[in-house]
């Protein structure tokens, strides 16, 4: 029970940290006074790569403390799970390497047409962090109802 309750725990810090970074420091820290766009984005290139490094860590610890505790959770919980570690997946190997890519060549003061990247990357964060919440609520309401 330790284990699952630790899982429970490892999610929430995750979605807490996707909140902070996700939907709150990366809007706000343009609107600080003296923060330019290349600024802005060297901020946010950092701040988004150490924020994947910390998702990831979440990740395989709650894998590896269901597997620890040979927990079996139903489907409906588990896929929850799964189609967020899809969308880190495909955040960690293609939307963040585009838009490194995208922020480092304006940085560099080229000129560069619009792109859907960030509109990809916030619409998959609503996704992700909407079933991590759900999964720790399920993960929750399983555990108590099987210890009950």
């Amino acid at each position: 029970m330790k284990k699952q309750s630790t899982s429970i725990a490892i999610t929430f810090i995750w979605v807490g940290f996707i909140g902070a970074i996700s939907f709150m420091e990366a809007w706000l820290k343009f609107r600080a006074p003296g923060i330019d766009t290349a600024l802005g984005l060297g901020i946010g290139q950092l701040v988004f790569n150490a924020l994947n490094k910390v998702e990831i860590t979440s990740a395989v610890l709650i894998v590896l403390l269901s597997i620890a505790s040979k927990e079996k959770k139903p489907i409906q919980v588990q896929g929850l799970f799964y189609v967020a570690v899809a969308i880190l997946v495909l955040q960690s190997v293609w939307l963040l390497p585009a838009l490194d890519t995208r922020a480092n060549l304006i940085r560099e003061g080229v000129v560069l047409g619009k792109s859907n990247l960030h509109l990809w990357y916030v619409l998959v964060e609503i996704v992700k962090i909407t079933c991590l919440i759900l999964f720790g609520f399920r993960s929750f309401k399983h555990l108590n109802t099987n210890n009950k």
